[in-house]
Order: structure tokens, then C-alpha cells, then sequence
């Protein structure tokens, strides 16, 4: 599994690579094969390590953000959170990671979803507005995400609020 690791103001100790690397190859190696690459990018926000990491891994994405006051503790969680979300959707993913991903991983039962239930299905009219609009819109209806037409692209997007307050857009990329 390629890693690539990037720090934010921050300095990284060669020494954090090299456990960074072994760990995500002893955790995470059983579910993904050689191909996948794993991004981690950390900060330092007020005396604490936020790790952000990231594996893309056959068109899937897995992505986990933990915060703690050491290094090592961030990663080990962000790694635990990958394999809970690859765990609560074992049937699915099962088909897209590798094929012997799930013969040791698991001994215990897990809590399988089978179906996704649909509750409500919702149409609306899309207006064209820019991206200060979008979350201007979304903050009105208290949604914790908006989708909405780009007018400065012609091509939907969408806007969401993070869990650490800031905004994101979602837009597609069709290159």
C-alpha cells in the first residue's frame, strides 16, 4: 500500500513515517491490496494532532478524521474508524476489496445491512445561485447540506457543513 503523509504546519519525525506506514500495512493491508493508496494529512490545532486519513482503493474512498494529543493515538483511531466503516458495510465493499480481505478480519459477528430503506422522496425545482447563496440557503432551512445549481458553472453542486464548522462544496469532476 503506497502512504503518503503531509503535515500542515507542522513538522513530521522520520520515525512517525515509518510507524505510520508499518501501521496501515499491518491494519489496513488485509483489506486492500497493493494498488490502494493511503493519504494522511496532519495539523496541529490547539495542542492537538488532527490526522486525517484517507484510502482510495477501486473507485471507493474511505476517509476517517480523529484529533488527540499525540500522534500515534490519531492514527490508531482514524484506523479504527476505516475498518468500522468497512465492517458496517462488509456485504457491499466485500465485492470491491481484495478477495481474502475478510477470511481472518473478523471473527466475531458482525451486524450486517442488507437494505437501505428509502423514507422519503423529495423533488425540488434547482435555482441557479453561486456558493455563498448555497450555504447562505442551507444555514436558512438548518440543513446540514444543500444541493443546488451552480451558476458560475452550470453543473449541480453540493455545499455542507463540516464537522469542525467550516463549509465544503462538493462539485463533480467529469475529466
Amino acid at each position: 500500500m503506497k502512504t503518503t503523509i503531509t503535515a500542515k504546519k507542522m513538522q513530521i519525525p522520520q520515525n512517525f513515517t515509518e510507524h505510520a506506514e508499518t501501521r496501515i500495512a499491518q491494519r489496513l493491508g488485509k483489506f486492500f491490496g497493493d494498488e490502494a493508496d493511503a493519504k494522511i494529512v496532519m495539523s496541529e490545532i490547539k495542542n492537538k494532532i488532527v490526522l486525517e486519513l484517507t484510502v482510495k482503493y477501486n473507485s471507493m474512498i474511505y476517509r476517517a478524521e480523529r484529533s488527540a494529543e499525540d500522534k500515534a493515538v490519531a492514527l490508531d483511531d482514524a484506523i479504527d474508524k476505516i475498518i468500522r466503516q468497512i465492517r458496517k458495510n462488509k456485504t457491499r465493499v466485500e465485492k470491491k476489496l481484495k478477495d481474502t480481505a475478510f477470511k481472518e478480519a473478523f471473527t466475531e459477528p458482525v451486524e450486517e445491512i442488507t437494505d437501505y430503506e428509502i423514507i422519503k422522496d423529495k423533488k425540488f425545482k434547482l435555482r441557479p445561485m453561486n456558493v455563498e447563496e448555497a450555504i447562505l440557503q442551507m444555514n436558512l432551512l438548518s440543513h446540514e447540506f444543500f444541493m443546488f445549481l451552480n451558476a458560475d458553472t452550470g453543473v449541480i453542486n453540493v455545499v455542507y457543513k463540516r464537522d469542525d464548522g467550516n463549509y465544503a462544496l462538493l462539485e463533480p469532476d467529469n475529466d
